[in-house]
C-alpha cells in the first residue's frame, strides 16, 4: 500500500481526491469487512465518518468496487438493480495485512468529522433561507455580531476555491481576527 504526499495518508488535506484509488479500495475493504454493503452506503458512511469533509461520488466508489470484485477480494449479489458487496476471504486477509494503516486513516477521517462539527457549532448552520437551524449560543448572538459572521462566510464561500498562497493569505487573516477578539479590552466600560 503507498500512501501520498499531502493527501490522507500523508497527513494533511488536499482540495481534489482524498484518496488514491489503491487507498480507496482498502477502505472499502475495511467497510465491507464489517458487513456488506450497497455502494451508496459506503458513500454516506465516509461522508458521516468525515462529518461531510469527503464525499466520494458514484463515480469514484463504484469503479473501486468494479475493481475489488474483478480481482476476487469482494464479491457481489445482484438484486434486481442494486448491488450488495460482500469481502472475500482474499478481501479479508488484504486488510488484516493492512490493519494498523486503516485504522490510522478511519481515525484521521473521525477526527476530520469532529473539526468539522466544531467550525460548524462556531459559524453555525443556515438552511437555505439563511435562517440558523441549530441552537447554538452562537446562533442567538447580537445581530451585528450575527450579520458580520453571515458576510464572513459569504466572503469564504464566494473566494474559494482559492490558490495555496490566497489560503495562506487568508489564514493570516482568520489567525489575526482570532487574536484581536480574545485581546482584552482596553475600555472595560465598552
Amino acid at each position: 500500500m503507498r500512501g501520498f504526499k499531502g493527501g490522507m495518508f500523508g497527513g494533511g488535506f488536499r482540495t481534489g481526491r482524498k484518496f488514491d484509488a489503491a487507498d480507496l479500495q482498502l477502505i472499502i475493504l475495511a467497510l465491507l469487512a464489517e458487513q456488506p454493503r450497497h455502494g451508496y452506503e459506503l458513500i454516506k458512511i465516509l461522508e458521516e465518518r468525515s462529518g461531510g469533509f469527503y464525499v466520494p461520488s458514484p463515480g469514484v466508489i463504484y469503479p473501486a468496487l468494479t475493481y475489488l470484485e474483478e480481482t476476487a477480494l469482494a464479491e457481489v449479489e445482484v438484486s434486481g438493480t442494486k448491488k450488495l458487496y460482500r469481502i472475500t476471504e482474499a478481501g479479508q486477509k488484504r486488510v488484516d495485512e493492512n490493519r494498523a494503516l486503516i485504522e490510522v486513516t478511519l481515525a484521521k477521517l473521525g477526527h476530520i468529522g469532529e473539526k468539522m462539527a466544531h467550525v460548524r457549532r462556531m459559524f453555525g448552520s443556515e438552511d437555505e433561507n439563511g435562517e440558523g437551524n441549530d441552537d447554538s449560543a452562537f446562533e442567538r448572538d447580537a445581530g451585528e455580531v450575527r450579520a458580520a459572521r453571515q458576510l464572513l462566510r459569504s466572503a469564504l464561500r464566494m473566494k474559494h476555491p482559492w490558490t495555496k498562497a490566497e489560503g495562506t493569505r487568508i489564514a493570516a487573516i482568520l489567525e489575526q481576527a482570532a487574536a484581536d477578539i480574545l485581546r482584552p479590552r482596553s475600555d472595560p466600560a465598552d
